[in-house]
């Protein structure tokens, strides 16, 4: 036990939870935050937004698989990362975002405040997993302790956690505790039982893989060979099973063809996917009576589909219960049907995604092992880079399923960046969704990333621009030509060139991987939507 200030038993909690990271912005009310890091060995990210730290941390935590780490200061600080907040909620991704909050002697209803805000934690409550406001110096490590227990068993969901000001400066005896070990969930075994029964009787049995398996891909390859089975994944699950990998049929389960697969199948086995209309466009397909559903959260087990089988636990481990009561399925067959389920899933993608296949062709060759692409919600990514741009690990595509948010690609891809240096980050944007975090070039440009940045230029907001003709509606409030965007890029510090065709891109962001910092890559595209510009 030592005497620690409220910000040095803040940071001290974090260190020793494992946190090498943290992305913010300091400001009057977290500088004792902020003094105790400069004597830590926590690395601080300035971003040049508040949105932006929340998604870095976002893209930090799907690569590593740890909880992300955004600090802020009060009010609109904390407001301006709420997006973020909702999309890490959305996508069931652990970021612990962390702020000031007003004094404990502040008025209840107000007296002017710098940054007051009428219920700040009220304002996160209603976005998070909880929001938690702590009262004294001692209670912040305790606080720090709950929020890493929350975001590393069971579903994880971000958390928020308000340290008011005058705590920050406070002073007391702090014991720092120690992380809480949680044990993953196992299934019952009666269920593991039932499930591998009908797995063993199936005679076409398919697997749908979601981002809960991330951190369970050496068992779901393990489980999808043992089976001999055919792999979907969703937008999230997207590189969990290697795209190369003969039994990968490929992501994007809204594809029609993908409709017919699963219902052709006798079994499915879904892992770590909730079924999401943000996943299955379509609507719901009929499977309660074939399904096997492997999740960790109760709550979301019977979520848009009733299983036939519930496997309640962790998906790693379930996964490896199945493996231990599995036989291997001699399939001969196995690899020429999954390439059959692939040949379709691939025609519906391509017809679906025309305008932008030259450009993924020209993005193929430099998506290796280590490569993680960072999308923002962009007709380029959802129609383009989602179904026709193969993907090799798990957390190797980076995009805002759930919320869909616009601005997040790039600040994820500096966070996915820090996360793992020897990764090649690549980030796909369009130009209406840059320009909502685009200040953060200066962010990359300052850590002299060897990024680049593909920004997908079709005039404006391309998606709506459809939609408001395919209504009969006048279309208007959509157009925002006139950005001379590498030149924005040079002016923030990066290197900036467009790029004429889509085939120029393979050298282009070859070098780019190769630069002394980040490079904006300018691309117009040939699509409805800019015929309408």
């Amino acid at each position: 036990m030592t005497s620690q200030n409220g910000g040095q038993a803040l940071v001290a909690a974090l260190a020793a939870h494992g946190v090498d990271t943290v992305f913010g912005i300091p400001g009057t009310h977290n500088l004792a935050v902020y003094a105790a890091l400069a004597d830590s060995p926590i690395r601080s990210v300035l971003t040049r937004h508040e949105q932006g730290a929340g998604y870095a941390a976002d893209g930090y935590a799907r690569v590593t698989g740890k909880p992300g780490v955004c600090l802020t200061t009060t009010g609109p600080a904390i407001l301006n990362a709420a997006a973020a907040a909702a999309q890490a909620w959305s996508d069931s991704v652990p970021v612990l975002f962390i702020s000031p909050a007003l004094p404990l002697t502040h008025p209840g209803r107000g007296n002017g405040y710098l940054h007051e805000v009428k219920n700040q934690h009220a304002a996160l409550e209603a976005i998070v997993s909880y929001s938690h406001r702590v009262t004294s110096v001692d209670e912040i490590p305790r606080a720090i302790a709950y929020a890493f227990a929350a975001m590393s068993s069971g579903r994880p969901r971000p958390v928020h956690i308000e340290i008011p000001v005058d705590i920050l400066d406070a002073e007391a005896d702090v014991r720092i505790v120690a992380p809480v070990e949680s044990a993953p969930l196992a299934a019952p075994v009666h269920a593991v039982t039932d499930a591998a029964q009908r797995l063993a009787a199936a005679q076409s049995p398919v697997l749908v893989v979601g981002g809960g398996a991330r951190s369970a891909a050496p068992q779901v390859r393990a489980l999808a060979e043992r089976l001999s089975a055919p792999v979907l994944t969703t937008t999230n699950g997207k590189g969990v099973l290697d795209e190369d990998h003969p039994l990968s049929v490929g992501a994007g389960v809204h594809h029609p063809s993908v409709r017919a697969v699963l219902e052709a199948a006798d079994c499915v086995l879904a892992i770590g996917t909730e079924f999401a209309p943000s996943d299955f466009w379509y609507g719901p397909v009929e499977l309660d009576h074939k399904l096997i559903r492997i999740d960790v959260d109760p709550t979301s087990m019977t979520t848009n589909a009733d299983p036939a089988v519930r496997l309640l636990g962790d998906a790693g481990t379930t996964v490896s219960q199945l493996l231990d009561v599995t036989k291997m399925r001699e399939d001969s067959g196995a690899h020429e049907r999954a390439a059959s389920l692939r040949r379709g899933l691939h025609a519906d993608a391509a017809a679906e995604g025309a305008p932008w296949l030259d450009m993924m062709a020209a993005i193929a060759p430099v998506v290796d092992g280590s490569t993680v692409i960072a999308g923002d919600s962009t007709m380029a990514c959802y129609y383009g880079a989602l179904s026709n741009l193969t993907v090799h690990r798990p957390g190797g595509f980076l995009y805002p399923t759930g919320q869909g948010t616009l601005g997040y690609g790039l600040p994820a891809a500096i966070g996915a960046s820090v996360a793992d240096p020897d990764a090649r980050v690549l980030a796909i944007l369009g130009d209406g969704g840059v320009m909502f975090t685009l200040p953060e070039l200066a962010t990359a440009a300052q850590l002299r990333l060897p990024l680049p940045i593909v920004v997908v230029d079709n005039g404006g907001y391309g998606e709506i621009r459809n939609e408001m003709a395919d209504r009969g509606d006048t279309v208007h409030s959509v157009a925002l030509g006139g950005i001379d965007f590498p030149a924005v890029a040079r002016a923030m510090g990066c290197h900036g060139r467009a790029v004429e065709s889509p085939a120029a891109l393979t050298d282009a962001i070859t070098a780019a991987f190769d630069a002394d910092r980040p490079t904006l890559l300018h691309i117009r595209e040939n699509s409805r939507a800019t015929q309408q510009v």
